[in-house]
């Protein structure tokens, strides 16, 4: 009998775990990416914020799946505003409740720490994604059955 799927949150010393699951998860969906080392290095730094927060799966020590969320200010609420920037879990792992239970470490964390809103932002043609988070009690707050997920973008 094999090991359950353990979910924890991750430290700086998971950085370069966690930066390979997103040059994984970037590479899988073609999208740009410098590279498992600097994604590393980026989250060695991340780790170590009060306003970050990574949940990692592991099945027998192999990392499996994560969560990334920044937390930030917001006048609306009394505590942060948690933005799920992303979830992955890789493909031979998928539809096993993984990304699910990732998902629920990570809102029940920031729960804890007073977030008053959860964001996710997911592009229009991704069905599957979107009946996961629906699922889950995310709602799609643009006008229509489709929407197109606009991001404006200004590099310094």
């Amino acid at each position: 009998m094999t090991a359950p799927v353990t979910v924890r949150f991750a430290t700086p010393e998971d950085a370069a775990t966690v930066g390979a699951l997103l040059h994984d998860f970037n590479t899988e969906f073609e999208s740009p990416t410098p590279g498992a080392a600097f994604f590393g290095e980026r989250f060695a730094e991340l780790l170590r914020r009060d306003d970050v927060l990574v949940v990692l799966a592991e099945d027998a020590g192999e990392a499996v799946a994560f969560a990334f969320l920044t937390l930030r200010p917001t006048p609306y609420y009394r505590g942060p505003l948690a933005q799920l920037e992303e979830l992955y879990v890789r493909p031979a792992l998928r539809d096993e409740g993984i990304g699910t239970r990732v998902l629920t470490a990570a809102i029940d964390e920031v729960r804890r720490r007073g977030a008053g809103e959860m964001h996710i932002n997911v592009d229009e043609i991704d069905h599957d994604t979107r009946r996961f988070y629906e699922r889950h009690g995310f709602v799609n707050i643009e006008p229509g059955e489709d929407y197109r997920m606009l991001c404006y973008l200004r590099e310094l």
